[in-house]
């Protein structure tokens, strides 16, 4: 098969000329699989598309067009009303972001502890100082102010958490800035549920070029280092 290791970006799939050369052509989005509700996504056009196949399908067969370019992913599930973020919102978004983010490498940390491998041996003891920080604040709802005032009396441990995701985020490629493909992940699947994530990314790329680098990164969670 000509097509088994050749690689056609998304929303286009391979296909073999008479010669038996693999091509890409824009994969129909008629042609893509069923899918459950829960697989449905969102576009900026505002419109739900019943999964990525047939978003990046359908943005392929605009390719060039305006419409085209302005399509993405914006985020998982059905369309739905997002409220505007409010200036109040967005200042308290850094405390829950820093927090969502600490505890999510702490149940790493306690998933690896049985089985590892979601973690690095150097991540694992980087986490493992957070972890067995008696003074650390345990997951929960806490209240904005609770949140302000862990953070000032246990700066250090948000350091890495904020760091550690950066990292994460730059993979395409790993230049120390994220584009907007690079945030699209975490953006998608968090926007039900966190309003403000994309004003606040926006509002991260302080010299508006597009790209957001670590120091801009850092600055937007209150990180010095």
């Amino acid at each position: 098969d000509p097509c088994r290791n050749f690689h056609c970006k998304r929303g286009k799939v391979c296909h073999a000329d008479k010669q038996g050369k693999p091509f890409c052509i824009c994969q129909d989005p008629a042609a893509c699989p069923p899918t459950k509700d829960y697989e449905h996504v969102c576009g900026t056009d505002n419109k739900t598309y019943e999964g990525t196949c047939q978003l990046f399908g359908t943005k392929c067969q605009l390719e060039g067009t305006k419409m085209g370019r302005q399509l993405h992913l914006d985020y998982m599930g059905s369309c739905k009303y997002i409220p505007p973020c409010t200036d109040y919102e967005v200042d308290q978004f850094p405390l829950r972001m820093r927090d969502w983010l600490k505890n999510i490498l702490v149940q790493y940390y306690e998933r690896d502890l049985n089985t590892s491998g979601i973690l690095t041996e150097k991540q694992r003891n980087k986490v493992k100082k957070i972890y067995q920080n008696d003074k650390r604040l345990v997951a929960g709802d806490h209240p904005v102010e609770l949140l302000l005032h862990d953070f000032e009396k246990n700066y250090h441990m948000y350091v890495y958490p904020v760091h550690w995701q950066f990292h994460q985020l730059d993979q395409h490629p790993v230049d120390r800035l994220l584009t907007h493909s690079e945030l699209a992940p975490l953006r998608a699947s968090l926007v039900p549920m966190e309003h403000c994530i994309t004003r606040f990314f926006q509002e991260c790329d302080g010299d508006q070029d597009k790209l957001i680098a670590l120091k801009e990164w850092c600055h937007c969670f209150g990180i010095k280092e």
